[in-house]
């Protein structure tokens, strides 16, 4: 369907011939095929290229020899070539080595733009929908063990090279002056009757002087006793961020978790409490205050009241610690409600010097961790917690890399690139 009629220097020419009958969706996957075809064709082309001579060759120290040319089957974005290539052994023989592979950066049989989109789409879907959708879409079968076989080793070589690949930040409208860091845990289901674990997710936000963000870095670790690798990863991308922007204001924002602020405070020169956080604590005294069942109404007005005054009134956490304080020795409010009560009078109390929110918002700096909220929702949960779904360590880790990978502007591009010069063989 698909010939190489010239090839003149870096062209190639091909001729093909597409039937166009019937209705315009057939016209359309006989389109489809022929393209295909095409690409196949030209992919063989691009791939000999790649090749050696025959001659001998050294790897580093090591003089290697062809043993002759072997047919191997790669797999492309437009479907499977077979070809022709030159393989090399030592003269004791040993392990098999093909300059073809090494240079085209051939990723467990696939064409390194194939294993780009088989990667990026496991990122966001479970294997059998990428099938699917390779199937549907695009017009190749690949079997599920195989596609888990390529986003894998991708995965793995994302998370092995994150201590040393570093990543340019896009290109910024506006001179930076604040960087927020945040981060958060979300539990995802484990396999080997694990139960559920948390997750960690991390962003660093960048914002202009006007209080806009700018960018978005996000992280995120599979689960781990310590959550020391995550910190880690953290800590490099905070220090990366600060030979940047010296002069930027860092700032810490989290819930309430003693190990979020054991980590913030060493890295950030200001750290608050999450707004939203500190408003559930709002509605702990609200339900205290209106017990009744049918006092909806008035504790949702309470409530957005005292968030509204939390934000803006200096005096606002007094009058909140002091009323959680009363009403959690109400003795007519039920254990429960008087617990929750207490919560809020403590949760107050132990982060009073957190809640500097007109303050903050005086000096045009933000209050919530929401981009982060957002991202163990969409970075960690939306992928990892659907139903049926159990998880080992190293494949969820795997799996948020790639997300954090595609869902930070620029990275998934500037990932490929680093493959491109340094390979993908350099994982292991």
């Amino acid at each position: 369907m698909a010939t190489v009629v010239k090839r003149s220097g870096d062209e190639v020419t091909v001729e093909m011939t597409v039937r166009l009958s019937g209705s315009l969706l057939e016209m359309e996957e006989a389109i489809q095929e022929a393209t295909n075809a095409a690409g196949c064709r030209i992919t063989e082309e691009a791939l000999k290229r790649f090749d050696t001579d025959g001659s001998p060759i050294r790897v580093g120290e090591t003089k290697l020899t062809a043993r002759g040319r072997d047919g191997k089957e790669y797999q492309t974005p437009y479907g499977v070539v077979r070809i022709e290539r030159h393989v090399y052994q030592t003269s004791r023989g040993g392990r098999i080595y093909c300059p073809l592979e090494h240079h085209a950066r051939i990723i467990r049989g696939a064409t390194p733009r194939f294993a780009s989109q088989l990667s990026h789409k496991y990122a966001q879907l479970n294997a059998g929908a990428v099938q699917a959708d390779l199937q549907q879409n695009h017009g190749r079968k690949v079997t599920r063990s195989y596609l888990q076989n390529v986003a894998e080793w991708v995965g793995s070589l994302a998370t092995a090279k994150e201590e040393t690949w570093e990543y340019a930040l896009p290109r910024l409208d506006a001179p930076i002056a604040t960087v927020v860091v945040s981060l958060d845990g979300a539990m995802i289901p484990m396999a080997d009757s694990l139960g559920y674990r948390e997750a960690m997710a991390g962003t660093l936000s960048f914002y202009d002087h006007d209080g806009e963000r700018q960018h978005t870095l996000y992280l995120a670790a599979a689960p781990e006793y310590g959550k020391q690798t995550f910190y880690q990863r953290l800590a490099r991308e905070i220090a990366r961020a600060k030979q940047q922007f010296p002069e930027a204001l860092y700032v810490g924002i989290a819930d309430g978790a003693p190990a979020n602020w054991s980590f913030l405070e060493q890295h950030t020169q200001r750290q608050l409490i999450d707004f939203f956080h500190a408003t559930e604590y709002i509605g702990k005294i609200a339900q205290a205050r209106y017990p009744q069942r049918n006092a909806e109404t008035k504790r949702a007005h309470w409530q957005h009241a005292h968030c509204h005054q939390l934000k803006h009134d200096p005096d606002a956490l007094d009058t909140l610690i002091g009323e959680a304080a009363r009403l959690s020795r109400r003795g007519a409010l039920s254990q429960t409600v008087r617990d929750g009560a207490y919560s809020a009078w403590t949760y107050f109390n132990n982060h009073r010097h957190q809640m500097d929110y007109p303050g903050f918002l005086a000096e045009g700096l933000p209050i919530g961790s929401g981009v982060t909220e957002a991202a163990c929702k969409t970075l960690v949960k939306q992928r990892l917690c659907a139903s049926g779904m159990r998880w080992k360590t190293k494949g969820a880790g795997i799996v948020l890399s790639l997300r954090a990978l595609t869902q930070t502007v620029g990275r998934w591009a500037q990932f490929w690139e680093k493959i491109d010069q340094f390979g993908a063989e350099c994982y292991g």
